[in-house]
Formats: C-alpha cells, sequence, structure tokens
C-alpha cells in the first residue's frame, strides 16, 4: 500500500466534515464522506451518506463526477463496502468507475472475514492506501458508535449531567429546573437528534416528567427512541412520555419480575416493554438487546442512580458534564452520581482526553472513560 499524501490527508478532513451532515439519520449505517481528487489534486466532486437505503458516500461522488471519475483518487473516510445490502457494493463501483487509487481513512470491521473493500479493489488492480496516525483515529471517532456495537456488540454510552459547582443535581427540596443556562439545554437537544436512543432513570421520570425529545433542531434528523429504566414499571400513564408515544417510540425497560398488570397498561398505551434482569434491570443485558433493535448510541441523561449504576457496571464511553456556577449546598440534596461509590481514588472512573468549554455560563467538561473501538486497552 502507498502512503497517504498532503493532498489526500486534506480532502480526508474534508470527508470527515462531509459525513457528519448525515449526523442523527443513518444509523445503523456508518457516517461516510467521500471526495475525488483529481490526479492534479483538484475535488472533482463530494459524497456523504444521507441514511439507510439511501447511496453511500462513494456512490453520490461518482455518480456527480460521471466520467471523469476515471483516473482520479476517491478519498472517504471508512474502507468501501464489498457486500449487497440495501445498496450495491462501493467497492464494484468504483471498480466499474475505473477510478485509479482508493484512500479510506480506517478499516471497516463488518469488513472482516470476507473479501473486504480493501481486498476487492486490490485485486482488481486498484491502488490502495490506509490511513495512519491521527488522521485514522479521527475517522473511528467519527464512528465509535458504529465500530462499538461491531466489536462489542452493545450500543456507545454517553452519560450527560449538569450540577451546581458542588456537584448537586437537585435542592434539598427537589427543585431541579434549571441548574445548566438556555445555552447548555439547546446543546442538549442536538445531542439528542445525534443519538439513537434517549435514556433517563425512573426516578428522573417520576421527578421532572420529561419529554425526552429533541426541539429546535436545525438539521432533519431521525427522532431518538425514548427509554426509561423502570424496573417495577412505575411510570404513569399520564406522564408526558406515555401522552406522546405516538409521536416517537417510547421504551420501559422493567425487570422481568415487574406487575404484570403495569407491563400490560403500558404496552396497551402505545410502549414498548422489554424486560431484562430479576429484581432490578439487567443493563448490559439491556443494552445488548438495545443492538439487536439497531440501537448503536445512546445518550444518558440521568438520574444519579442510574449514573451510578451505569459508571459502577463500567458501560459508560463518555461524559459530558456541565458545572454550572451556582452552589446549592444541603446534605440531603441529591448529588450526581448515587451508588456506593469508589473506596479508592485509584479506583475511581477517571476521563481521558479531556476538553473544557464555555457553554453560556456553564463549564462543560468532556472526555471518555473507555478507548476508541481499535485504540490499545489502557489501564486506570
Amino acid at each position: 500500500m502507498t502512503g497517504v499524501t498532503e493532498a489526500e490527508r486534506a480532502a480526508l478532513g474534508r470527508a470527515r466534515e462531509l459525513a457528519l451532515r448525515g449526523r442523527g439519520r443513518v444509523s445503523p449505517n456508518p457516517l461516510v464522506g467521500a471526495v475525488l481528487l483529481a490526479p492534479d489534486g483538484a475535488t472533482i466532486a463530494e459524497g456523504w451518506h444521507e441514511g439507510p437505503g439511501l447511496p453511500h458516500a462513494e456512490a453520490m461522488a461518482l455518480t456527480a463526477a460521471g466520467d471523469a471519475a476515471r483516473g482520479a483518487t476517491m478519498v472517504c473516510t471508512l474502507e468501501p463496502c464489498s457486500h449487497q445490502g440495501r445498496t450495491p457494493p462501493c467497492a464494484d463501483a468504483l471498480i466499474a468507475a475505473r477510478v485509479a487509487r482508493v484512500v479510506m481513512g480506517t478499516r471497516d470491521p463488518l469488513e472482516d472475514g470476507r473479501a473486504g473493500g480493501l481486498q476487492v479493489l486490490s485485486a482488481a488492480g486498484v491502488e490502495v492506501a490506509v490511513a495512519d496516525g491521527d488522521d485514522e483515529r479521527a475517522c473511528r471517532a467519527l464512528n465509535a458508535a458504529f465500530l462499538r456495537a461491531a466489536a462489542l456488540g452493545r450500543p456507545q454510552v454517553t452519560l450527560k449531567l449538569a450540577a451546581s459547582l458542588d456537584g448537586k443535581v437537585a435542592t434539598h427540596t427537589g427543585e431541579t429546573r434549571w441548574i445548566s443556562g438556555p445555552a447548555s439545554r439547546a446543546r442538549v437537544h442536538q445531542w439528542r437528534a445525534d443519538h439513537d436512543a434517549v435514556m433517563v432513570g425512573i426516578g428522573t421520570a417520576l421527578a421532572d416528567d420529561p419529554l425526552l425529545n429533541a426541539r429546535d433542531v436545525d438539521a432533519p434528523f431521525r427522532p431518538p427512541m425514548r427509554i426509561v429504566v423502570d424496573s417495577q414499571a412505575r411510570l404513569p400513564l399520564d406522564s408526558a412520555l406515555v401522552a406522546d408515544a405516538a409521536a416517537s417510540p417510547v421504551c420501559v425497560a422493567a425487570a422481568q419480575d415487574a406487575p404484570g398488570d403495569r407491563l400490560e397498561a403500558l404496552h396497551a398505551h402505545g410502549v414498548r416493554v422489554v424486560c431484562a434482569g430479576a429484581g432490578r434491570v439487567d443493563l448490559p443485558g439491556l443494552l445488548r438487546m438495545l443492538t439487536v433493535q439497531d440501537v448503536q448510541s445512546v445518550f444518558v441523561e440521568g438520574g444519579p442512580v442510574l449514573a451510578g449504576a451505569l459508571l459502577s457496571a463500567g458501560l459508560v464511553d463518555e461524559v459530558r458534564w456541565f458545572a454550572a456556577p451556582v452552589v446549592l449546598g444541603g446534605a440531603d440534596a441529591p448529588g450526581a452520581v448515587a451508588g456506593p461509590g469508589w473506596g479508592a481514588l485509584a479506583d475511581a472512573p477517571r476521563l481521558r482526553d479531556v476538553t473544557v468549554e464555555q457553554v453560556g455560563d456553564d463549564a462543560l467538561v468532556s472526555g471518555r472513560l473507555t478507548p476508541l473501538p481499535g485504540d490499545p486497552q489502557e489501564d486506570r
């Protein structure tokens, strides 16, 4: 394989930008962008994947280029597919268009175990290169949810928390709205739109009666599934979520010993019901069940009990924490993370690749707790 040139690296960066145009719409497919380059490095055409059943990024760029694709270089964020799905194989389309070279940002794990795009292209005489270093890692980060679901059989889990400077998520009287500011809340609506599912615990559902939908988001998106982890199926039938179940999916994740009449009543009101575990919801089992339903990314918005359970189980991949410039105090005011906690600092979850951003008057601290798919495993 031949190394990636500077012009191709620049095109790969542009392809990542194009891929993001499909955010919130392409799952369970990956986000993919493509740029077709002439031999002199000029851009001939661009493409991106817009959703399942629609042309892939490479096909869009080839269609736009027409005969100009012959002898060109296709730069794409992910290995072109070699199999027939809802759309024809991209590798075959590239060969038919007689491109001379393909540069891919990262390999596709779904191509393992079969004649993948790289092998098909190489066998047809197309020169192939795979990015490395920061370029390859950026392409993996773009599709972390897709890659994680393929590698681990569970969705990527992002935990969002909003707390006071002293770590409280409500006053001692239970008041929660609003700790974070309007700019932070607007950001949360965009994140909801970016994910396949939004999840809360029953405590948050009872206290706040949220809708958990994405509002005032500019780009089109597919409404996320709204999930309540509710071991005993206590979600009220007159709650905002149940009333809105016809608009977009609402799911109650209950324990197997939840009252049958409650489960039946929720189902009769249009709520999906899944059961995992006895007594308490089996969170790893629930996540595996969601993956089978093509949920590759879950955005968790609390409350403290669910946050603590997911963190304790090592099931949180990314954390996005808004720290609001307010101090609530109160020994009885709930903290952001419940549960027994960690007895030693060495055992406590510690974020990596941390960024800090001002959002309105709030500080947003973001980082990850698990390696990106394909990265070496890390010690805490």
